[in-house]
């Protein structure tokens, strides 16, 4: 649904003063994408993951409550990996398909289906 004439100048009003009042912030979010976002955020995920594991093997055998702190740690990472990997699989899918929500699957499989429905097809003589 398209914007109103007045809804559109207020909202370039907000943009404009935006400009004005924090350049920094408008870089800064104008070159950060989604996909930028979530890659980042896995990095410091697999950051925290592998601190995990050597807080874990370090010290399990001296303290099992620091142990298990490290297992809590690698755990709480590898659900932000497994989340943001999700989101960036997604970001990633519908980019391809948003043209043809179809063409990325035909693009893969090409006429596979077609043909596999054409061998099992009978034509009435």
């Amino acid at each position: 649904m398209p914007l109103s004439d007045r809804e559109q100048h207020i909202l370039d009003e907000i943009e404009a003063q935006l400009y004005a009042t924090d350049p920094d912030l408008v870089e800064q979010v104008s070159r950060t994408t989604l996909s930028r976002h979530t890659r980042r955020n896995i990095g410091w995920a697999v950051v925290g993951f592998v601190a995990g594991l050597a807080l874990l093997v370090v010290s399990f055998t001296s303290s099992t409550w620091v142990g298990l702190a490290g297992f809590g740690v690698m755990m709480g990472c590898a659900s932000v990996i497994v989340r943001n990997a999700r989101t960036l699989g997604r970001v990633s899918f519908e980019s391809r398909a948003s043209v043809n929500p179809g063409a990325a699957i035909r693009d893969r499989f090409g006429d596979a289906g077609r043909r596999f429905r054409g061998r099992f097809r009978h034509d009435e003589d």
